[in-house]
């Protein structure tokens, strides 16, 4: 078996601190960087840019989610408001004429201290007081888009981004859009993983557990939780213009709605709190698997195997959608990550299973 810890032996710290210490996973992870890289010679555009380019763009988004309430445990119900500040500004800083490099900056800082203000909150309230707070968010951004033509144009008005090139590249070729949302998800995912592993990381993981036993050895509970919503609002902003120009191609008001916030909550509790990898399969499951089912089921009805009216037919694919999510929860509440982390841990000691921790 290739899955061995036998015969690895790290002898210094570096070799034992890196991110993936066990030459399997670092394997695996060079493989897929690989396919990655390949994709858009091995599948066609249409499935590129409708199922890759999302799927990336929306990990970026948990990912981004992830750091404020996997690891500072913050919850925050409105992460879309987060993502259509940083659309809406990089699209105007772009008319400006800054450059799109430039814009993604500016996003990140405007969503970042938008977002650091309503963090602000997580101050004095914790809990259901702190998702009311975030909804309050969610709204008012909202209701800003909606009602300030210099932002939105109009409650119905569609904001075209502008053509603009990343390092020289012209933006409007889906294989450029595709490895940007690439080069971003890769950035974030190794930002994520390394924070983690920091004195950082590691103060937002004692607030997150309890933050009274963090004041009492010496975090700064009121600094840590700040820097938390600063840190995730700045990276949904940059998400937020990366799906505005590399996905949408144009914004409108609808399309960060309060519905988003909870699909992208619901792939970091599907995936697994806190998990990196968790962020990857809770997307994929959220985003992917109402289409496989709905067209699944379109199959089996042209087939003759489902005999039942078109309503019925349009409703089935989300009532499997919601039961594999309860099925999910009930057998395995840490999220998709967590059974494979348990399939990795058989493979690791098989076929001693005694020895599994």
């Amino acid at each position: 078996m290739f899955y061995r810890l036998s015969g690895i032996h790290h002898t210094r710290y570096e070799s034992a601190s890196q991110l993936w210490p066990i030459p399997a996973d670092r394997w695996q992870v060079y493989a897929l960087l690989a396919l990655a890289l390949a994709a858009p010679l091995l599948v066609s555009d249409l499935y590129l840019t409708s199922y890759l380019l999302p799927w990336l763009i929306m990990t970026s988004a948990a990912l981004s989610l992830t750091l404020l309430m996997g690891i500072a445990g913050q919850l925050h119900f409105g992460f879309a408001a987060v993502m259509a500040i940083g659309a809406y500004t990089s699209i105007h800083l772009v008319r400006f004429g800054l450059p799109f490099e430039l814009a993604l900056l500016g996003a990140g800082l405007m969503a970042a201290l938008i977002g650091g203000v309503f963090g602000a909150a997580a101050l004095r309230v914790k809990g259901l007081y702190l998702v009311m707070a975030t909804l309050a968010m969610q709204y008012l951004v909202d209701w800003i888009i909606v009602n300030v033509p210099a932002i939105s144009g109009g409650a119905q008005a569609t904001l075209q981004t502008p053509r603009t090139t990343f390092l020289f590249l012209p933006l409007h070729k889906d294989e450029v859009r595709y490895y940007v949302a690439l080069l971003w998800v890769v950035l974030v995912t190794l930002l994520i993983l390394n924070i983690k592993r920091t004195s950082f990381g590691r103060a937002l993981v004692a607030v997150r557990d309890k933050d009274f036993a963090a004041a009492v050895i010496g975090i700064n509970i009121v600094r840590y939780k700040l820097m938390a919503f600063f840190t995730s609002s700045f990276l949904g902003g940059v998400t937020g213009a990366v799906l505005a120009y590399c996905f949408y191609q144009a914004v409108t008001p609808e399309q960060f709605s309060f519905n988003v916030s909870i699909q992208i909550v619901a792939m970091v509790l599907v995936g697994g709190l806190g998990s990196v990898l968790g962020a990857y399969l809770g997307a994929a499951f959220v985003l992917l698997v109402p289409i496989v089912l709905t067209n699944a089921v379109a199959y089996l009805a042209g087939l003759g195997l489902l005999s039942a009216s078109t309503n019925l037919l349009a409703h089935i694919p989300l009532m499997v959608y919601g039961g594999l999510i309860i099925g999910f929860l009930l057998f395995e509440p840490l999220g998709l990550a967590k059974i494979y982390d348990n399939l990795r841990k058989y493979f690791l000691v098989w076929p001693f299973r005694h020895a599994r921790s």
